[in-house]
């Protein structure tokens, strides 16, 4: 992809691509210091166009042209997942693909305890196969494209190392963060206060480096 042509948002609307109203209000309040007014495509009846990149990068910047193009203004999307070691950096694009249940399953959605087991599944294997300790290391990933109309992109990328613990722990985290301690922390994500997941996490990281960019 081509490195980011310096193009400023500037206050006014934005379109977040995204039908998530949890995601919509956290993006919201970040951008609104800026005088970015926020809208969701869910809330302009855009369509969810399908994800078939191989990179986070490709999937956001999948989403925020769709968004852009259909609804005439800059729009901004986020793709983001886990990377583990031992698994050769899966289960990456395909993160919440892992936590999707089957119909023989039960109820249609997603089951992050399921997503989670497996990952620690494949972990002990490794390590089984190994005769020893197996590579825990990990890192969660967030990567922001905004897209113009026009066809300008710009794309900033966040991470957040650390590495996998068994048992789960905690209970204000969501999808793999309970399982995920970040460096120098004893703690999981799903046990530390969400003020402070938010100033270290790689959502946080990657937008500093579009506020830097877009409004520094």
């Amino acid at each position: 992809m081509s490195p980011n042509s310096g193009r400023r948002l500037g206050s006014g609307s934005l379109v977040i691509a995204t039908h998530n109203a949890g995601k919509l209000k956290e993006i919201s309040a970040l951008l609104d210091p800026y005088g970015v007014k926020c809208i969701s495509a869910g809330s302009l009846g855009l369509p969810e166009p399908a994800e078939t990149g191989t990179t986070f990068a490709q999937n956001a910047l999948i989403k925020a042209r769709s968004a852009a193009e259909a609804s005439g203004l800059a729009a901004l999307a986020d793709d983001s997942g886990l990377s583990v070691a031992a698994l050769g950096g899966r289960p990456g694009v395909y993160t919440a693909d892992w936590a999707e249940r089957q119909w023989f399953e039960g109820a249609p959605g997603r089951d992050w305890y399921m997503a989670m087991g497996k990952v620690e599944g494949m972990l002990a294997e490794k390590g089984a196969a190994s005769n020893g300790d197996v590579d825990r290391t990990a890192a969660f990933h967030c990567v922001l494209a905004i897209a113009w109309p026009d066809g300008e992109y710009a794309i900033y990328e966040g991470r957040c190392e650390g590495r996998l613990t068994w048992p789960p722990r905690g209970a204000m985290g969501f999808g793999y963060d309970p399982v995920f301690v970040p460096t120098g922390s004893a703690q999981t994500f799903a046990e530390i206060a969400p003020e402070e997941k938010h100033a270290i996490s790689h959502r946080a990281d990657a937008f500093a480096k579009l506020v830097a960019e877009q409004f520094g």
